[in-house]
């Protein structure tokens, strides 16, 4: 009996006119909002928003930066769980970009670790403008167990998700062939997950604008 195909792919290349109605978009006004501590911060649910979501240091901030073409819209930092805010980018009217605190190992006391955990918790499971939550992952080492535990909570709350390798320019050899397929499989027992796939590196660019493309399309003019 032949095994069943697993239902992801990569994500391929829109048509031209749509990737550079993309560029056009996050070449407009793009500006940091504010930085949510408690949920009665958030701003009002008046139009759709994107979050990303992903582990300490998978490279949320660089990402942003790299969407947004301004180098230092999002804080980068080389240490762990810096980011402890739910970060808000205002793009224009359209929407909202969200830069979601790290999950997973951080340098910070414990009980402030939990405290902006249950924050992450409770955003993604009660935000009712959220479009798609897009799913970071290291493509030098694949779905990890606390990423499943992210996407378990999206799934229980039927928030569509998309997987988002970050660092693609990093594996060597076959590496990245390897832990597109082992990303495929996992994502396979997860209802919420979009069925395709996101390659980027903030470094090189590529994949940037098939992302901006497909934010944009959860943003209508």
């Amino acid at each position: 009996m032949s095994t069943p195909s697993v239902p992801f792919t990569v994500m391929e290349p829109p048509a031209e006119d749509e990737i550079e109605a993309a560029r056009r978009f996050f070449a407009g006004p793009c500006d940091f909002l504010k930085g949510v501590v408690a949920l009665d911060g958030l701003p009002d649910a008046d139009r759709p928003e994107v979050c990303f979501a992903g582990r300490s240091n998978v490279g949320k901030s660089s990402l942003i930066n790299a969407l947004t073409g301004r180098k230092g819209i999002a804080r980068a930092s080389n240490t762990p769980g810096r980011t402890q805010e739910i970060n808000y980018f205002a793009l224009g009217a359209r929407g909202y970009l969200v830069d979601l605190p790290g999950y997973g190992f951080a340098e910070a006391p414990i009980a402030k670790v939990e405290r902006w955990q249950a924050l992450l918790r409770a955003y993604l499971a009660g935000r009712v403008t959220l479009a798609r939550a897009f799913v970071l992952i290291d493509a030098r080492h694949g779905i990890k167990k606390v990423d499943h535990e992210i996407m378990e909570l999206l799934d229980r709350s039927a928030v569509s998700f998309q997987c988002v390798l970050t660092k693609a320019d990093k594996p060597r050899g076959g590496g990245l062939g390897h832990v597109i397929e082992s990303v495929r499989t996992d994502l396979a027992r997860h209802p919420a997950a979009y069925p395709e796939i996101i390659v980027t590196s903030s470094e090189t660019g590529d994949g940037i604008p098939l992302l901006r493309s497909a934010i944009a399309r959860l943003m209508p003019e």
